[in-house]
């Protein structure tokens, strides 16, 4: 059953069609613009959103911000071999290496959420040897024993964390780490942070469908943020308003393979090597894009019912759900916009 939505006043009715009703303040400073760059960072299209009268001040950020995200890359990426990750990975049942505070915390969160997802969320699935591939090579079903062997190095256990030293050990030989589900989404975080010491109070990074906002657009609304149909992507199913939030969706529809005459998508559950199904799109509100880029793919691994439990215990954390019947479920507080035919 789809649980009922919680309608704000901002929505009328006419004609049958929920229209979204925008409250547009008298005080707007007809000034402010807003400034976007659009760019390739991190492997993702970005758009980095500063709102401003100053075009000066709007662009200084917004290259401020651009530094900032290829910092992080240069930080967390697996694939240069000259970052602290990848010392890391080489180090692994070898011994202990030291990192910047700034590492060893993102890699600590990570573990925290490990803990809470029951493994569901691990940054060691980048240990992962690849046995599912989507790009139509596929054409026969991987064995059990392969799937299995395919994980057998994931567990965030086995990632020691030394406070004391700040160095990161990987027990066994082989491990790896990646944060392919949760880089983005810190450094959207960032990139915001750095913007806001910059002075720009209003502002939106989105990081390859991991978005984070701020403050108001410049005609005083809040950010408008349309959720995705799994079926169409061009369409919209709902819409969010939303300030100092991040959104983040996950979703299984756009990868997949069929075998046997079964559907496999891409989100691969790290703690038995098979795909996950039961749901097509999960999406994460919360005020923190790491957080929010690390539940989306978590709860959908987790699926329906333990996943929407998990949001419903967490304060400050809201979610929709696609499921496989394209039935949409919220967490409870959520308040949605949204439009039926």
């Amino acid at each position: 059953m789809v649980k009922p939505f919680q309608i704000p006043l901002t929505l009328l009715m006419l004609g049958g069609t929920l229209l979204l009703s925008p409250i547009f303040r008298i005080c707007a400073d007809p000034q402010l613009k807003t400034h976007k760059e659009v760019l390739k960072l991190m492997g993702s299209r970005f758009e980095i959103s500063a709102v401003s009268a100053d075009p000066q001040v709007a662009w200084e950020a917004i290259r401020a911000a651009i530094s900032e995200i290829n910092r992080i890359e240069h930080l967390i990426s697996s694939w240069d071999s000259l970052s602290q990750t990848s010392r890391i990975n080489r180090m692994a049942g070898i011994e202990p290496v030291a990192v910047d505070p700034e590492l060893y915390q993102l890699i600590e969160r990570a573990k925290k959420v490990s803990v809470i997802t029951g493994g569901a969320f691990d940054i060691s699935y980048a240990s992962m040897d690849r046995v599912w591939f989507y790009d139509g090579r596929m054409t026969a079903l991987p064995s059990p024993e392969a799937i299995a062997a395919s994980v057998a190095l994931i567990n965030y256990r086995d990632i020691e964390l030394n406070p004391a030293q700040t160095t990161v050990f990987l027990r066994n030989k082989g491990m790896k780490i990646g944060f392919g589900a949760i880089g983005k989404g810190y450094a959207a975080d960032r990139a915001k942070e750095v913007m806001l010491n910059l002075g720009i109070a209003s502002g939106v990074v989105n990081a390859g469908g991991d978005l984070v906002a701020w403050g108001k657009q410049e005609d005083e609304r809040d950010w408008q943020v349309g959720i995705a149909d799994p079926r169409n992507k061009e369409d919209i199913i709902s819409w969010l308003s939303t300030s100092e939030k991040a959104v983040v969706t996950s979703g299984n529809y756009e990868k997949f393979v069929e075998l046997e005459g079964k559907t496999y998508g891409h989100i691969i559950d790290p703690r038995t090597g098979w795909p996950v199904g039961g749901l097509k799109s999960v999406t994460i509100i919360c005020p923190s894009g790491e957080l929010a880029d690390a539940l989306a793919t978590s709860v959908f691994i987790l699926g329906e019912n333990d996943g929407l439990a998990l949001i419903n215990k967490m304060k400050g954390i809201e979610c929709i759900l696609v499921t496989a019947d394209d039935e949409l479920i919220t967490s409870d507080h959520l308040m949605l916009n949204y439009e039926t035919e």
